[in-house]
């Protein structure tokens, strides 16, 4: 690929180019990944190092409770790894309707919101197959930054202080997250002494504390002590899944994404969509690109919310839901001067935190850990310092909900929307990359392949240029820096428009990390996200 490496969008921000790159949100967890590979590691060390950092230098996404998702490339073959919690046992519609009355999901705060996490298990998962170096070594930057504190950096901050009013009397919460009983203030020294010992425990046992011994144990103390099900063995059996990511051909090359019950085939299904137009021949920033890369993206969530759960829930397969001649039928139900709401299609036939590393003996690793809702459940056990999060809310309660195989059950995952992506090209690694940001990740998947691919654009531009988001209906939010002409376009459409200068959610915030050379790594070109705190760095 030949980028256009000049930057038209108002950033201050330029692609990296080394041989071993490491791109998180936050600058301090980069470095952690960075140590890793200048002591011997390979991406993979690279990334669990920069994983546990993440845990305390954005809690605002995510904890030690997290969930996580990993698509790697270990050289030769493509790995997928889910790693997101299972509902404890107690858990039936019934369960919540004693508590709870008659509601369509459960609470979204509280310790009844709270799955198996699943994120240390990816960590020591990765490491056990993949690693090079001792797994208490991977922690060792995160427990060094949590003892001796960080100075609080700017967008963290921000979302650190808009939480706190919901947050302040939730279970732990303000004993870890208000140290001075509010939120930090810019450049303040944050320590979190509990989350050190929590990942010491976690260093010193490879994982086996947070699942079999100590931590899982003050777990099941705290979930009964705060009206919780959450059980040392629902811990015990908890194990993460290796799976065969999924894919969809575009313009040459392949997107690969997490199976379900994530909402990656989101972003399959609008490329498949797209495949159909001609993109490349629309102005990349017109309204005609965007509002065909709008349209695309309805109609693909209004299949994922219907049919993605569980695997075993499903009432469609994946295949059918990508299938080429069914994605067709539904290309054509787009119609350029006008937007639509769309109701989800049949394809039965007759279907966050993110960051990423490579190393240059070629193995990328793209993962994705997350807390779901800001500080997730809001519950933080107070001994390890593990900040629990709320996936447990994106269930169903009722039997004739809109999508019925999301219906809560024992040990069942929840739709879930953390979501790491790969991009190959022949069977061979182009990119690693993800965006976070709630329901904005799979729109962010397409619209930066879309600029990188139809457009040449390289990945920090993609990265930096202005996104929409769509919620529902005909809503659509677009940041500030978007052509005035464009938004106005998309409206005179039937685009319900709202410009919002607020980013890190909304819009999400990605790392991408494309590679040079072929058959052997010459090195990669590395993007960071603006919208926060982050950095891509090399050697």
């Amino acid at each position: 690929m030949h980028f256009n490496f000049s930057n038209p969008y108002a950033v201050t921000r330029l692609p990296v180019f080394a041989r071993n790159v490491v791109s998180t949100s936050h600058p301090l967890a980069a470095q952690a990944g960075l140590r890793m590979l200048q002591n011997g590691g390979n991406a993979v060390d690279a990334a669990v190092a920069a994983a546990a950092a993440m845990t305390i230098c954005e809690p605002v996404s995510n904890g030690l409770g997290s969930d996580a998702f990993a698509i790697l490339w270990d050289g030769k073959t493509l790995h997928g790894l889910n790693a997101s919690g299972r509902a404890p046992q107690a858990w039936t519609p019934q369960y919540f309707k004693s508590k709870y009355g008659e509601k369509d999901q459960p609470p979204k705060r509280g310790m009844d919101a709270v799955t198996v996490p699943g994120a240390v298990a990816s960590w020591v998962a990765m490491s056990e197959r993949f690693g090079k170096l001792p797994f208490e070594e991977l922690l060792a930057p995160a427990i060094e930054i949590a003892e001796r504190g960080y100075l609080m950096p700017v967008v963290v901050q921000q979302k650190w202080e808009a939480a706190t009013a919901e947050l302040q009397n939730m279970p732990g919460f303000a004993q870890a997250f208000l140290p001075w009983g509010r939120a930090p203030k810019v450049g303040e020294l944050f320590k979190f002494a509990a989350a050190a010992k929590g990942l010491r425990t976690i260093a010193a046992s490879k994982g086996h504390a947070f699942y079999g011994g100590e931590i899982a144990q003050a777990l099941e103390r705290f979930s009964n002590q705060h009206g919780g099900s959450l059980k040392a063995s629902d811990l015990a059996t908890y194990k993460p899944e290796w799976v065969q990511p999924i894919g969809k051909n575009y313009r040459g090359y392949t997107l690969h994404e997490i199976p379900p019950n994530g909402q990656g085939i989101a972003a399959l299904i609008a490329l498949g969509i797209l495949g159909h137009w001609d993109v490349a021949g629309m102005p990349v920033d017109g309204v005609d690109s965007q509002h065909l890369q709008i349209e695309a993206m309805k109609l693909a969530f209004a299949d994922v919310y219907r049919y993605v759960a569980d695997p075993g829930s499903m009432q469609v397969s994946t295949e059918q839901m990508l299938d080429d001649a069914y994605l067709a039928s539904r290309a054509k139900l787009i119609q350029m001067n006008k937007a639509q709401d769309f109701g989800a299609g049949n394809p039965v036939k007759g279907g966050t935190i993110y960051l990423t590393t490579a190393d240059e003996n070629g193995m990328m690793v793209s993962f994705i850990q997350s807390n779901y809702m800001g500080f997730g459940s809001g519950c933080v056990e107070p001994e390890f310092g593990v900040s629990l999060q709320n996936r447990g809310h994106a269930f169903n309660l009722q039997a004739n909900a809109h999508n019925p195989a999301n219906l809560v059950a024992p040990g069942k995952r929840p739709f879930h929307t953390i979501i790491p992506a790969f991009l190959t090209q022949n069977g061979q690694p182009v990119m690693s990359f993800g965006v976070m940001g709630a329901n904005m990740q799979p729109q962010g998947h397409m619209q930066t392949l879309v600029r990188m691919l139809d457009y040449k654009q390289d990945p920090q531009t993609a990265c930096d240029a202005p996104r929409w988001r769509y919620n529902a209906g005909l809503e659509i939010n677009v940041e500030a820096g978007m052509s005035v002409d464009t938004v106005q376009g998309l409206a005179q459409r039937g685009h319900q428009m709202e410009v919002i200068n607020d980013s890190y959610q909304d819009f999400g915030a990605g790392q991408f990390i494309w590679r040079a050379g072929e058959p052997k790594v010459e090195g990669y070109v590395a993007a960071s996200d603006a919208r926060r705190d982050g950095l891509a760095a090399g050697y």
